[in-house]
């Protein structure tokens, strides 16, 4: 890693520091999960880029700083993050025939506000041992009761099940969608906790037979000795909504406001979107490109072909707040 070229400070640092690259990034992102794509852009063009990791508050910064922000681009994951940031006006739209030609119109903004750089999918994790090929089949089934003390979650109100919670929303209405999570809910082996591996290792511990995660964490499980039992007691399976597709989501990117280096910051984010960098980011990450054609690592390959629901992301985010509000209703995660 060129630990050059990663910055982990305060945004004062940042403003105060005179430019000792082209491009600036506020990323919500682990640097390392972005150098090797950031490191062959830099060796293709010589344009040096610099990342600030900014676990949390990045909408705050980019608002506090305003016109003086050295933030050329954000990064960052899930939709309900990237809408954040449109309503937050921090951003600028972006009118690049390379983007539009490589990132399908569902996966980025209807105003060019924001990009898709990867996708994973919100799978089940399906214990080998407890439950045959074929039992899961769609979303809509996990609020059967035969799965009754069966399934593992993290919390209702995290980011990514309030994705899918959305997702039933668009397809089947609000109370469909309260009705569903009310029967998930009783589904509940016990309380949600914990994130989407903690659900693999509750299934490997006979806890549960089947949990809700995204496609990526099964790669990031067999890369950590200590949880590879885990990852080899699951299978992935795709659900699909009876109407549609698997549903999935996305990391993104856009360009703020101030960008000072705007010119080389749009040269990056299309060489984002190229065949090449796609299929290094994706591989740093066991995330599907974007881009149609782009090679999948070897690992995500082996976990089979899926189709996707290509229900518009914005369509989604904006069923968040009625989420949120079902999910507190129905106590999902009392």
């Amino acid at each position: 890693m060129n630990l050059r070229n990663i910055f982990l400070a305060s945004a004062a640092t940042l403003v105060a520091a005179p430019a000792l690259a082209d491009v600036n990034i506020y990323t919500t992102r682990q640097p390392e999960l972005i150098q090797p794509v950031i490191d062959e852009f830099t060796a293709e063009t010589g344009i040096d880029v610099n990342l600030a990791f900014v676990q949390q508050g990045i909408v705050e910064r980019l608002k506090a700083e305003g016109a003086r922000s050295p933030a050329d681009l954000v990064m960052t994951v899930d939709i309900a993050n990237l809408q954040q940031i449109v309503d937050a006006d921090v951003i600028q739209p972006v009118d690049s025939d390379v983007l539009h030609n490589s990132i399908p119109e569902n996966l980025r903004s209807p105003d060019d506000l924001w990009f898709a750089l990867t996708t994973r999918a919100r799978i089940v994790y399906a214990s080998k041992e407890r439950v045959a090929d074929g039992e899961v089949t769609t979303y809509e089934d996990l609020a059967d009761p035969k799965w009754e003390g069966r399934i593992c979650t993290r919390s209702g109100v995290h980011d990514y099940n309030l994705a899918l919670l959305s997702a039933i929303i668009a397809h089947h209405g609000e109370e469909y969608a309260r009705e569903w999570a009310a029967g998930v809910k009783a589904n509940l082996a016990r309380k949600p906790e914990g994130n989407d591996r903690a659900q693999v290792r509750a299934i490997w511990a006979g806890e549960c037979d089947i949990s809700l995660g995204n496609t990526y964490y099964m790669g990031q499980m067999l890369a950590d000795p200590e949880q590879v039992e885990w990852a080899n007691s699951v299978r992935i399976v795709f659900p699909e909504f009876e109407d549609a597709g698997t549903h999935i989501n996305v990391s993104g990117v856009a360009l703020t406001k101030a960008a000072p280096n705007k010119e080389e910051a749009i040269q990056l984010m299309e060489f984002l979107v190229s065949e090449e960098a796609q299929h290094i980011y994706a591989e740093a990450n066991n995330e599907y490109p974007v881009l149609e054609g782009a090679p999948l690592s070897d690992l995500v390959a082996s976990w089979g072909e899926f189709d996707r629901d290509t229900m518009d992301l914005t369509t989604l985010a904006g069923h968040r707040a009625e989420a949120l509000r079902i999910m507190e209703e129905v106590n999902f995660d009392g």
